[in-house]
């Protein structure tokens, strides 16, 4: 019975963003129509509540993101940052109904870190990368795609004894486990993939409150438990340059976001150390997010360009820039974990995460937090940055309410 309730609401979830996707406006790049709240069926009065709620507020953590890092994650075994930091701007927020922008506050234009929004990301050349049938199925083995990965350390030599009949490669998927995994476990993070990639162990992110669980923790069966994990998805992002044989954000930027009209302001970063050679070119594996620094830094009309693209089923203008099949997918409740498709998206399946929006609502969610709303049954994408967690339900109450 949960599983056919499951399958009912993605049912819903994929009529209304079928039905979302044949707006007519797209906004061209470098412009974006505006509406008043009134032309888009809104209540001015009951949308200036909402947005007066967000700008009160803003997140509590420190503005030097560094800081924060050492705050909270940082205090984690082998919690060191290896990437960059970038100090955060003020609260932020964009509202976008039939397309047009309605509301916009704060520093909409500033280039920020947007932690775990990167996985969206991860997940989109992943597509991109299905559609092109690099990878055949989504269920397929990702070891059955992966070559040996040379990591690129400057003056490293090959004739030093101590390193003598040791693994010269990056083998992701060579245990017993791990050959087990695939592109779908991978980006539900379901893999329990076991291992350490650039000098993090996968125990070592939120680890177990038991220090001694962390090297004899029981291995479970790919796909049978979620756990929300950084050096998983790292693991994908090295998988999906070994696909592609090029940088996942040059990828990125000619395939996506050149093509829904991104600005070039964007950039997305990996770690000091996560250099491969790759057919002679040195290439930094980029990162999953700012979980040790690095990820993706944005600004947020990017962001809700992005978000406009996801809501209307991979569709921008008469182009198909990612396939509805693969974005079926990744808005297919994960059985481990019912609120989550592919990362990140996290869906409000019965509503769990956010009781005010409707059940078809689903989110790209960032530390900070970092967000992009989208509510395909009342045709709104907004995004928030830099928000209490706790006032994201309470905010988006008061914009439905806006709704007439």
């Amino acid at each position: 019975m949960r599983m056919k309730r499951l399958t009912l609401v993605f049912l819903l979830c994929s009529f209304a963003v079928g039905a979302y996707a044949q707006n007519a406006y797209t906004p061209p790049r470098g412009a974006w129509e505006r509406r008043t709240p009134e032309q888009a069926g809104m209540d001015a009065a009951k949308l200036k509540e909402a947005i007066d709620l967000a700008k009160a507020s803003e997140s509590r953590t420190p503005r030097n993101l560094e800081t924060a890092h050492y705050r909270s994650f940082g205090r984690e075994p082998f919690g060191e940052a290896i990437g960059l930091f970038k100090d955060r701007g003020d609260q932020t927020g964009i509202i976008i109904r039939n397309g047009y922008i309605v509301a916009e506050w704060g520093q909409p234009e500033r280039v920020d870190m947007t932690f775990s929004v990167t996985k969206s990301f991860i997940s989109t050349t992943v597509g991109l990368a299905f559609d092109r049938q690099l990878i055949r199925s989504l269920q397929d083995r990702a070891a059955d795609y992966s070559a040996p990965i040379a990591q690129y350390l400057p003056g490293q030599r090959y004739d030093v004894a101590e390193r003598f009949g040791k693994p010269q490669f990056i083998e992701l998927f060579a245990s017993e486990h791990n050959q087990k995994i695939t592109w779908e476990h991978l980006l539900r993070q379901t893999s329990d993939w076991e291992g350490t990639l650039w000098g993090k162990p996968d125990w070592a992110d939120r680890p177990d409150r038991d220090p001694e669980t962390w090297l004899t923790r029981q291995r479970s069966e790919p796909g049978t438990v979620y756990k929300y994990n950084d050096v998983r998805v790292n693991v994908l992002a090295l998988a999906a340059l070994d696909v592609w044989r090029r940088p996942l954000p040059e990828v990125m930027r000619e395939l996506v976001m050149d093509e829904i009209g991104a600005s070039n302001t964007w950039r997305w970063h990996g770690y000091e150390n996560s250099y491969v050679i790759l057919d002679g070119r040195i290439i930094q594996s980029v990162s999953g997010g700012g979980h040790w620094g690095g990820g993706l830094f944005i600004n947020a009309y990017d962001m809700a360009r992005f978000g406009l693209l996801t809501s209307r089923n991979g569709r921008w203008g008469n182009k198909q820039v990612l396939s509805e099949e693969f974005l079926r997918q990744a808005r297919t409740p994960t059985a481990a974990q019912p609120t989550y498709g592919f990362m990140n998206y996290f869906l409000n399946t019965e509503k769990r995460l956010l009781p005010a929006a409707p059940a078809s609502a689903y989110s790209h969610v960032g530390n900070g937090v970092n967000t992009i709303f989208i509510d395909p049954e009342n045709d709104l994408v907004i995004v928030l940055r830099w928000i209490e967690q706790a006032k994201i339900n309470e905010f988006i109450e008061k914009v439905i309410a806006s709704l007439r």
